[in-house]
């Protein structure tokens, strides 16, 4: 089986795009490969957090995968500094790692900008991130990283700096293949459906959470921003609330949206049908999630069993990196 690496930021509550965008093929893939999904609790520290901030949020989004249908028994989920080779491989992957790449990472200058754009506020870990992601997918032997169009630079890079340090040192690593996730990706703003639903937006208003009430869901869909001419049909540029409504409902229930607009003549039943396609995804979800907040002990220990089958695979993958690289052995003590 192919060896699939994913990582995840636990920077509080996942929403419908997340979850149609990437947890829900994470659950299929799960069954197809050697999956690995990682809690990158480390990279979410490269912005400010207040203290016990990311533990807690790690915590959770461990819930909220399980929740949504990982099997810890099928894949390997676990928590990023868990491990601890994920950090040693970063200081070597840097190392070669040129700083005009590092210059050139468009998600950096994007989250520094945010930040104000005051260099005294934008930490060094913001700025190198790219090498612990790179260190991150290279430390699984992984083949395929799923990601969006916005990851592929990072995905380019992982290579590079792989191809680099095997001409340098022989070969090491394994150049992973980025791969584009299952149509239904693209989750849009209620709201604003030219803009993609992210948890950054203005307003909650477009922002449909995975944990939200369910009657807010609904009724978040039932004012979702649609047009003026009163025609349904499936088309992104021209029609994008509508469009954007068409591909949740085929998200949710496995159909097309160009079969579906043909099955409405009003945005109403639309919008209802939706909401309530929704509504049924989320149910169990919920229930799950439910139920594994009030025994977060049982969580834990599946983590740790996780962490444990991630580090049997890293540990050999870092060793062979210091062996290569030529670095004094480690004492046995």
């Amino acid at each position: 089986m192919p060896r699939v690496f994913s990582g995840i930021q636990p920077t509080g509550d996942l929403h419908l795009g997340n979850l149609l965008g990437a947890v829900r093929n994470w659950v299929q893939d799960q069954h197809d490969a050697d999956s690995f999904y990682c809690i990158v609790d480390l990279h979410a520290l490269t912005v400010p957090k207040a203290p016990g901030e990311v533990g807690a949020f790690s915590l959770e989004m461990a819930q909220t995968l399980l929740a949504c249908g990982l099997d810890p028994d099928v894949c390997t989920l676990f928590v990023q500094s868990h491990v601890s080779e994920h950090a040693e491989l970063a200081w070597l992957v840097q190392c070669v790692t040129a700083m005009g790449e590092l210059n050139r990472m468009t998600q950096f200058k994007d989250k520094s900008a945010r930040q104000g754009g005051k260099q005294d506020l934008v930490s060094v870990g913001l700025y190198t991130y790219p090498a612990l992601q790179a260190a991150d997918i290279l430390l699984y032997d992984t083949d395929r990283v799923p990601v969006g169009e916005d990851q592929r630079q990072h995905i380019e890079l992982t290579r590079d700096v792989a191809e680099r340090f095997n001409a340098r040192y022989g070969e090491t690593f394994v150049l992973p293949e980025a791969t584009i996730p299952r149509a239904g990706a693209r989750v849009m703003d209620l709201q604003e459906p030219t803009d993609k639903m992210s948890k950054s937006a203005t307003s909650d208003a477009g922002v449909v959470y995975l944990m939200d009430d369910l009657a807010v869901t609904a009724k978040k869909f039932k004012r979702a921003v649609t047009d003026s001419d009163g025609t349904v049909a499936f088309d992104p540029v021209a029609k994008p609330g509508v469009s954007n409504l068409l591909s949740i409902l085929g998200a949710a229930t496995g159909r097309s949206p160009e079969d579906l607009a043909d099955e409405y003549s009003q945005y109403g039943p639309l919008k209802v049908d939706t909401a309530d396609a929704v509504v049924a995804l989320l149910e169990p979800i919920q229930a799950r999630f439910r139920e594994l907040v009030e025994d977060p002990a049982a969580t834990n220990e599946l983590l740790a069993i996780g962490a444990e089958k991630a580090r049997a695979v890293a540990a050999d993958v870092y060793d062979r990196a210091v062996r290569n690289v030529g670095l004094l052995p480690r004492p046995v003590l």
